[in-house]
């Protein structure tokens, strides 16, 4: 999908107390070239970013959103992002997305150019594609081994696990994968037996009437939409928790979804072509939910 909008950030300190920063944007022609050839983004993917979802024009959990590209920054060395910057470019993005529809605000933060000014940042705005289906139909997936242990996030911090890298390699490999085994998606699992997540979403199981999700401490993305799908179920009086998972739960699950910014609540079908059972009235409270305006 071709973008409707790019806003290039002139980075401010962290602790820069300014109250307005439009003066920092430059609007850009979001089918020009705008990278120089010795960017490290495109060059190493060095760099970080966030994918923010926007219903009628309105930039859902964004807080959550800053919150973890600051954390993603602290883990891989860049400067950390002014927030207020940040948040006020969400807000000018916003403005550029569908006003009727969904929408998807992408921010990107990255070590700059090679041997020159760093970093260097960038928003776009852009349309988002038909998910409908996944979340109505559901989506089969398979399991992939991430090719790392539990432990190993503790062990090599210089992996970067848990951050939000532009390093994305990996993850479409494994969707592609995933294709090839004639399923949608897949759940990456550890090399000695535990469930991760999903390449581009969190994975949220119902196992005896709890809801739980693997723990974020196996260099799992702590995911935004989980953790306010998480709030609202608890609202509701339901139990939720964050377990270090086998990857024996996944047969143990009598409902899974994965969920994302964009795609928000998929429900799992089937899991190495076991079929899984799906609620599709909890399903569509989930969307519904999801799809209403949140800060």
């Amino acid at each position: 999908m071709a973008l409707r909008f790019a806003l290039v950030i002139e980075p401010a300190a962290s602790d820069d107390p300014r109250p307005v920063f439009s003066d920092s944007f430059r609007v850009i022609d979001p089918s020009a070239p705008a990278l120089s050839v010795g960017e490290l983004s495109t060059q190493r993917g060095d760099g970080i970013f966030e994918s923010i979802g926007v219903v009628d024009g309105h930039a859902q959990e964004t807080e959550a959103h800053l919150e973890r590209l600051a954390h993603s920054a602290q883990i891989c060395d860049l400067p950390a992002p002014n927030l207020e910057q940040w948040r006020q470019a969400v807000a000018v993005a916003a403005q550029h997305s569908p006003s009727e529809g969904e929408g998807v605000i992408k921010l990107i933060l990255s070590r700059g150019v090679e041997h020159g000014p760093a970093p260097t940042a960038w928003v776009t705005a852009t349309a988002a594609a038909d998910n409908s289906i996944a979340r109505e139909k559901g989506i089969r997936v398979v399991t992939l081994d991430r090719g790392y242990g539990i432990d190993t996030p503790a062990r090599a911090p210089w992996l970067l696990l848990g951050a939000k890298t532009l390093s994305y390699a990996v993850n479409m490999a494994a969707i592609r994968e995933a294709k090839r085994r004639g399923a949608d998606d897949a759940v990456f699992v550890t090399s000695d037996g535990f469930v991760l997540e999903a390449p581009t979403a969190s994975l949220i199981l119902r196992i005896g009437g709890r809801f739980v999700t693997p723990a974020p401490n196996g260099g799992i993305l702590h995911g935004t939409t989980q953790l306010s799908l998480f709030a609202h179920l608890e609202a509701q009086g339901h139990e939720t928790g964050y377990e270090v998972l086998p990857t024996s739960a996944l047969g143990e699950a009598d409902a899974a979804w994965l969920v994302s910014s964009v795609r928000l609540a998929a429900p799992i079908t089937a899991i190495d072509d076991i079929e899984v059972p799906s609620d599709a009235e909890l399903t569509a409270s989930f969307n519904r939910y999801l799809l209403s305006p949140r800060d």
